[in-house]
């Protein structure tokens, strides 16, 4: 099983695929990658040598994946939360930032509905 930057790859999909599990890269990267280094699309995880990971890690290396890009995104949205954005004050609030509506949906967002206290049903 080859691993890159802390991550399994798994063995029985085919390496564009499987570069998919590292957080930062998508289908697009995963090929430019690949290309860059002269790993065919088509092979399968487990059937790449050393030589061929090694490559694939150094290449990878150039980008921002992982705990990296992790860190980056958090440190963008609490700068936002600090100077006191419309997006910080949304992400602060735990509401949706990207201009959904709030009043029907949302609920991935605010969670389960809050109770509200003397309300009657009839």
């Amino acid at each position: 099983m080859a691993r890159i930057k802390g991550v399994d790859l798994p063995n029985e999909k085919r390496i564009e695929i499987a570069l998919t599990s590292i957080h930062g890269i998508g289908k697009s990267l995963s090929k430019t990658i690949l290309n860059n280094v002269n790993v065919d699309l088509d092979k399968k995880t487990k059937d790449l040598t050393d030589d061929e990971i090694t490559r694939i890690r150094d290449e990878i290396s150039k980008h921002l994946v992982e705990g990296d890009l992790r860190r980056e995104v958090n440190m963008n949205i609490k700068t936002q939360m600090e100077i006191g954005s419309y997006r910080g004050i949304r992400h602060r609030r735990s509401l949706p930032v990207r201009g959904q509506r709030t009043n029907r949906n949302a609920r991935t967002r605010k969670g389960r509905g809050k109770v509200v206290a003397n309300k009657k049903k009839n």
